[in-house]
């Protein structure tokens, strides 16, 4: 397993907040070289000025295919290559069945799914030549059944198929795909979204709580942590690594 991991190039999709602005603290302090992208500048602002020098960013929406093109620009330019693609950015949709609006339904599998499969698609001459890896961010949705949430939940299903399809493609040319299902870690995609407010989200947290096996929600570093093994390990590809204290397994309170 590679444990130096200074000068490694990483882009950070949805870096300004939440796992993303989390793995890009935890891996700069690590010495890679960071570009982070979102379509909101004061956030990737505050991030990049926190890490400094070895932290690149450029706002930019990964839905858009010229966008998409500068991003990568950017971040080869900054890390001389790419080594890693963490697809971490996305959207929330949360709604009854009969509720479902159709263009909002596509737009959330744009963001989440379509999006980080044309940025790994566009990326992966660069991560031929570095021998690298892409690491999607899943969800504990696939593993627990919450009312409401079945587009956000089906987005994330498909991401975890992708990333054994492409292990399996990508393979031969030594490129490795793995993924991060996280339990509940504070972010911004529920206000983002306009679904709970602060005080909602605060009161959601405290519920959650309790639900994890471990008693508590989790931290950005935390799912960091993992994805910095994905990142080294180079003997696993295809994984699906549960970073979620233990909300996924679906267990009854004692």
């Amino acid at each position: 397993m590679v444990s130096d991991l200074k000068e490694v190039s990483i882009l950070i999709t949805g870096g300004g907040s939440g796992i993303g602005k989390g793995t890009a603290l935890y891996l700069a302090k690590k010495g890679c070289k960071v570009t982070i992208c979102g379509r909101t500048e004061k956030n990737l602002l505050e991030t990049s000025t926190e890490i400094g020098t070895l932290c690149n960013y450029i706002v930019g929406d990964i839905t858009n295919k010229k966008d998409r093109k500068e991003i990568i620009s950017s971040a080869v330019h900054h890390g001389n290559g790419l080594d890693v693609l963490v697809n971490n950015a996305g959207n929330m949709y949360r709604t009854p069945l009969e509720n479902l609006e159709e263009e909002v339904l596509i737009k959330i599998f744009n963001s989440n799914v379509i999006s980080a499969m044309m940025l790994s698609s566009e990326t992966v001459s660069y991560l031929k030549k570095s021998k690298g890896s892409i690491i999607f961010i899943s969800s504990v949705h696939t593993k627990r059944a919450f009312s409401g949430a079945s587009p956000y939940a089906a987005t994330k299903g498909a991401i975890e198929i992708l990333t054994k399809v492409l292990a399996s493609e990508l393979g031969p040319a030594g490129v490795r795909v793995n993924c991060v299902s996280p339990g509940a870690v504070p972010s911004l995609i529920n206000k983002r979204a306009g679904i709970l407010t602060e005080e909602q989200i605060e009161k959601r947290h405290k519920f959650l709580a309790s639900e994890h096996r471990l008693g508590r929600i989790g931290t950005a570093k935390e799912v960091a942590e993992a994805i910095e093994y994905l990142i080294c390990a180079q003997w696993t590809t295809g994984a699906i690594l549960d970073v979620d204290g233990g909300l996924g397994l679906g267990a009854l309170k004692d």
